[in-house]
């Protein structure tokens, strides 16, 4: 693809699309600091505790609104981010069965309506999201939990502020999953009679920002919760309006006509210009990756490992992060090659059109029988970066290999849900691949629930039915290792096999750019798909 045809199909700032003004907001005291933001999304993330819309909806609603038993320490630059305390201070596992996981709960937290936050919260959100039978349970909110929930066997309260938690079987990873299980207040949703629509007009949580307004497929307005546990993070900013704006070139206008402080993910070619008006364009490496997830059903042609592999050597991966102004970096595999979970794949992830076409004579395919595929992409959405000319690119190189590629799109929240639905589902018939960025910040969600057999949707992510002996093995040996240092070696060895055996189409890390006026400060990129929205601050 020339860069011509790539900045036609949507990355160009030549011409920026004339932006409608954005609602106007009530009237506010003069010394109120106000911080607008416009999100990638098309509407706002559910707000009852566990949001949609990916992990831009944790990124903006979730760590907003709410808190976990651990959190994301998302205040330094250098480093990859690392799990610390939250609504528990400390946590011990049980060092017989290496299943009872026994949490010691922080001591004189309130949600945002003045309520308690104490062992019987933990029991009555952990019911909400696992007792069919329990009055607050929400099927909304369990489908936005996904993974997180995977293997809890019981729980149960010890005393006021101490929980336990017990697996089903001995899981490392449990560590993780508890970072992804946020609490709501039972006292208001008590409170609106047990309504979760009412509940997410006038959500409780125990975060550092409170909702006050709320316009659907429009805006989100919190303001700082001057009463928050962290007093090192109460948010400095009186108001965050959160806008929904999915196109990226309209998010750009409407910075450089002062009508927002903040985008996500400008459009590669806007940068200069963002540059040249005074704007602050931040970046940072980052566990993420943009690939292509492959489908293993019986009909799918990439069941066959020649195939995968000319895929994946099919794409110029470096002329496509020229394309995208730098912003990116060609993927190895799930992980960048740096990262301690990398190990020593034997197949590289190269340019290499000629053994792509190789391959695919192999497989059968050629001039007279082309490959014919579909993939599913969205137009916009969390980690997304641009999909659509991204899309062409790809889908350029690989027909020139021997593939025939149709590029399906919806929109963000629609493509989640087809993932939910697993490859074989009738939704998704002739689907073979899909466009799905996705978060590598922690093994389990980044490879255990997409790798491992058993986590086919709805228990895990494993969209694609991917069913490898070996895989599972070596998922097995990871999962078992509580020893951080041992679970690495084990998690390279895991990833090592994966990228051998091409399970995905693995494209290009983004560098997760945003653009902020010049009088937005306090700002840390950190290591992390997730921001701490309370360090901001307007000069």
């Amino acid at each position: 693809m020339d860069r011509r045809s790539f900045l036609k199909a949507g990355a160009s700032a030549a011409v920026l699309p004339a932006v409608r003004s954005v609602e106007p907001a009530p009237a506010r005291a003069a010394t109120e600091k106000v911080l607008r933001l416009a999100m990638t999304l098309g509407d706002i993330p559910l707000t009852t505790g566990q949001p949609s819309q990916g992990a831009e909806g944790i990124r903006f609603i979730g760590l907003a609104l709410y808190d976990a038993l651990f959190g994301w320490d998302l205040s330094q630059r250098d480093q990859a981010a690392k799990l610390i305390p939250g609504l528990a201070e400390s946590y011990s596992v049980d060092p017989e069965t290496k299943a009872v996981w026994t949490f010691n709960l922080r001591k004189g937290v309130k949600f945002h309506d003045g309520s308690d936050f104490n062992a019987d919260a933990v029991i009555w959100n952990l019911d909400k999201l696992l007792k069919k039978d329990a009055p607050q349970f929400d099927q909304l909110q369990v489908a936005m939990a996904g993974s997180y929930l995977s293997g809890i066997k019981s729980y149960r309260k010890l005393d006021d502020y101490t929980v336990a938690i017990t697996t089903a079987q001995p899981d490392a990873m449990f560590y993780y999953r508890v970072a992804g299980i946020n609490f709501s207040s039972p006292a208001r949703w008590t409170e609106v009679d047990g309504d979760w629509g009412k509940f997410a007009e006038r959500p409780s949580g125990t975060g550092p920002w409170m909702l006050d307004k709320l316009v659907p497929r429009s805006r989100a307005e919190l303001v700082r919760n001057p009463n928050y546990w962290d007093r090192n993070r109460v948010p400095k900013l009186d108001r965050l309006i959160l806008l929904a704006m999915p196109d990226a070139n309209t998010r750009v206008a409407a910075l450089l006509s002062g009508q927002i402080d903040w985008v996500e993910a400008p459009p590669p070619d806007t940068v200069p210009r963002l540059k040249q008006q005074g704007m602050q364009v931040v970046s940072n490496v980052y566990p993420h990756v943009w690939p292509y997830w492959l489908s293993y059903t019986p009909d799918s042609p990439f069941l066959d490992i020649r195939v995968r592999k000319a895929a994946n050597l099919a794409i110029d991966r470096e002329g496509l992060c020229q394309f995208l102004g730098g912003l990116a970096k060609p993927a190895r595999g799930q992980v960048d090659a740096s990262h301690p979970w990398f190990g020593k794949p034997t197949f590289e992830l190269t340019y290499d059109p000629a053994a792509a076409k190789k391959l695919m004579a192999e497989a059968g395919y050629g001039p007279a029988k082309r490959c014919k595929v579909k993939f599913l992409t969205s137009q916009a959405g969390s980690g997304q970066m641009q999909p659509l000319p991204m899309n062409e690119f790809v889908q350029e190189n690989l027909n020139q290999v021997g593939f025939e590629v149709e590029i399906e799109v919806t929109d963000w929240e629609a493509l989640r849900t087809r993932r939910r639905a697993r490859a074989d589902a009738a939704e998704n018939k002739g689907v073979y691949g899909l466009n799905n960025s996705w978060s590598i910040m922690e093994p389990d969600f980044g490879f255990m629930s997409v790798i491992y057999s058993k986590n086919a949707p709805p228990v895990g992510n494993n969209w694609g039915l991917y069913n490898d002996p070996k895989a599972d093995a070596l998922c097995e040996k990871a999962r078992l290792e509580l020893d951080i240092d041992a679970q690495s070696r084990a998690l390279a060895e895991l990833h090592q096999y994966v990228v051998d055996q091409a399970m995905w189409i693995w494209v290009v890390h983004d560098l997760n750019p945003r653009a902020l006026a010049p009088k937005v400060k306090g700002f840390v990129p950190p290591q992390a798909w997730y921001v701490d929205l309370s360090s901001l601050d307007i000069a």
